[in-house]
């Protein structure tokens, strides 16, 4: 009996899909044998195990049927005792298969349809893994596409034979698109799905404009100035912080060009977006300021903890550092990742003159000095009372105006109060009934135990009940960092766990 049949169209049908779907010819015909498999199986049992395989060179349909020797049997359809292999194969051993060559089928209609939807399935699998391979790598470039429709808003693009998605929240706002329009876009990126592979496209991602840039920069596609930053506000302004590795070369110049147009160029593909191209600077004041022009900096105070900075700028300069609707400063913000705070002289003077008059009170009040002492204190750079207290007399004696037996009286009278205040906050805790086992964890100011007690924190089982959060909110957010915060906790727990004290065991006399 011929249990094989020729079909050498099968390897023209192969040949035609693949060149139509751009994908090889082996996962063509792989598809074919899936399909013709399943056909089989339709029809000799759907336990079974039927293989077939089509002959590369000549087309030739072999189908069979595989049954695994094994000791013991858990599926009929597919296995076979040992001791009845070996009467069949007397060589055979486990884990072998006997192999049936079984007749070739006739499809039917419904045996070619469903062969069908299988090859189909298996060739779209297929088209899908190759797109996601080609584009996998591809994030992070430019593309152009032709609009292919428009769903909801979004815009499903073109590329080749590759279909993209631009949603409508990564568009330029006030920009519209029509079908069979060419589109420039930036690939974000490439995920697997479900349904296939999604390609994700941008028009308003930060590095869209810097691709643009090395795209019309020969410089910048050469390495010889680099991109270290952009900020984007999508149709309105852009800030670009460049430099250059060639000190003959003006970064700034570079990326304008001869009369503008190579910014021009870039300006034109983000629909009119206005672009601020600044020097970069590995310092970061330097930096920041030039991040805030046009606007001019008088003076800044930068708290690198904080990641803050604050900024003075001229009265008349106030409205162009800030920008319509605080454009620029929150440009400069993003594009140096500084959190900057913005004040004019006048409101910096009178902020200053604040500061003064309130430390002064505090050294008259505190210390039962006069203006002028108080107001010396201040301008040396004293802001508190803990500090003059921990200062020598002969730093004092320094100070224009003052001896030593002023700088010893000072001392003296600033650990006096000191010690009066630690005195009275302890009394007010003993009053508000916060226990001493707080204290005796000496984590806490004098003033956070009396700012617990009015929380109602009075035992450690109290302050062992909140959580981190908890405790930051009450004493402060500069209090404790988070981590310190809960170790506080634990260490307030920690008589939870305690065990009870080991008895020693009586000895017997006899």
């Amino acid at each position: 009996m011929d249990t094989s049949v020729s079909r050498p169209e099968l390897l023209l049908v192969a040949d035609a899909v693949a060149r139509e779907k751009s994908i090889s010819r082996e996962e063509v015909l792989e598809a074919m044998e899936s399909a013709i498999q399943k056909a089989g199986r339709a029809k000799y049992g759907h336990e079974k195990d039927i293989r077939a395989v089509i002959d590369r060179k000549t087309g030739e349909v072999r189908l069979s049927r595989w049954t695994e020797v094994v000791e013991n049997v858990e599926n009929e359809d597919a296995q076979i005792p040992f001791h009845i292999a070996r009467k069949i194969q007397p060589n055979i051993k486990i884990g072998e298969y006997i192999i049936d060559p079984l007749p070739p089928i006739d499809f039917g209609r419904i045996a070619a349809q469903t062969a069908k939807q299988v090859i189909v399935q298996r060739v779209r699998e297929s088209e899908r893994n190759r797109q996601y391979d080609d584009f996998k790598d591809r994030v992070g470039e430019i593309v152009n596409g032709t609009v292919k429709r428009t769903e909801y808003g979004n815009l499903l693009v073109e590329i080749g034979s590759t279909e993209a998605l631009l949603r409508r929240d990564e568009l330029i706002p006030r920009e519209t698109f029509r079908n069979s329009d060419r589109v420039r876009a930036y690939i974000y990126d490439v995920r697997k799905e479900p349904r296939g592979p999604q390609i994700f496209l941008s028009r308003t991602h930060p590095a869209f404009l810097a691709k643009l840039f090395a795209q019309e920069v020969p410089e910048i596609y050469d390495g010889i100035i680099e991109i270290k930053a952009v900020a984007r506000d999508p149709g309105s302004r852009a800030k670009m912080a460049v430099t250059s590795h060639d000190a003959a070369i003006d970064p700034v110049g570079a990326c304008v060009g001869v009369r503008g147009s190579r910014v021009q160029a870039v300006v034109q593909e983000l629909q009119g977006e206005k672009i601020d191209i600044i020097p970069w600077s590995g310092q970061a004041a330097t930096f920041v300021v030039n991040a805030l022009a046009p606007a001019e900096v008088t003076k800044m105070v930068m708290d690198e903890e904080a990641g803050r900075v604050e900024v003075v700028v001229p009265d008349d300069q106030l409205s162009l550092a800030i920008g319509r609707r605080g454009q620029n400063v929150r440009l400069a913000s993003q594009l140096t990742r500084w959190d900057i705070d913005i004040l004019t002289e006048t409101e910096e003077s009178e902020r200053r003159q604040e500061e003064f008059r309130r430390r002064s009170a505090l050294f008259v009040e505190s210390l039962d000095v006069d203006d002028v002492i108080a107001g010396l204190l201040v301008t040396e750079g004293f802001n508190s009372i803990e500090e003059l207290a921990y200062a020598t007399p002969e730093e004092l004696a320094e100070i224009d105006g003052f001896d030593e037996n002023l700088a010893q009286e000072l001392v003296q009278r600033a650990e006096e109060y000191l010690q009066q205040l630690a005195q009275s906050l302890d009394q007010k805790r003993q009053e508000l009934g916060v226990s001493d086992d707080i204290l005796n964890l000496e984590v806490f100011t004098p003033q956070m135990l009396v700012i617990l007690g009015e929380k109602g924190i009075k035992s450690l089982d109290d302050l062992a009940d909140l959580a981190s959060d908890e405790l930051i909110e009450i004493l402060g957010p500069d209090s404790f960092e988070e981590d310190a915060a809960n170790e506080i906790i634990m260490r307030a727990r920690a008589h939870w766990f305690d065990d009870e004290p080991n008895k020693k065991p009586e000895s017997n006399n006899d």
